[in-house]
């Protein structure tokens, strides 16, 4: 324990990690969520919360390799850790805004809807329906 106290916070070993199950609304508190489903994100990405945290000014990195203990699913979709500094060399905090582990997780998951990849997604969705249903009855008008 002596050994962890004398390191910098500064060291990036000592940057808290988030991983994308902190903050996904499909899993349970004992699958690794740990924030309210209520303030959750739906399958959250470990670049969208480097995105959001880096936007802010945190000092952030990605381990693209990395994978949750607790997820099952080995998928690319599922990969990844989010290493955030909270302290500055000295011990003081970097932003005042995030105190915490669980001010950043609440941010991040806060902001990852707002993210411009996730409203375009849902655009595009819409219309990609709309045309699948237009083909449909196209089809159908074609049997008689």
């Amino acid at each position: 324990m002596a050994c962890a106290a004398a390191r910098s916070p500064a060291d990036q070993d000592r940057f808290i990690c988030i991983y994308p199950a902190y903050l996904n609304n499909k899993k349970t508190i004992a699958e690794g969520r740990r924030i309210p489903i209520s303030k959750a994100v739906e399958n959250p990405t470990a670049t969208e919360i480097q995105d959001v945290c880096a936007a802010v000014g945190l000092n952030v990195f990605l381990e693209k390799n990395k994978m949750y203990s607790r997820e099952w699913n080995r998928d690319l979709q599922y990969r990844g850790r989010v290493r955030v500094q909270l302290r500055q060399e000295d011990g003081s905090l970097c932003l005042v805004q995030f105190p915490s582990r669980k001010s950043v997780m609440l941010y991040a998951a806060e902001m990852i809807p707002k993210l411009k990849t996730r409203t375009q997604k849902t655009g595009g969705g819409d219309q990609s329906l709309q045309q699948g249903e237009g083909s449909k009855k196209g089809k159908g008008k074609k049997k008689k």
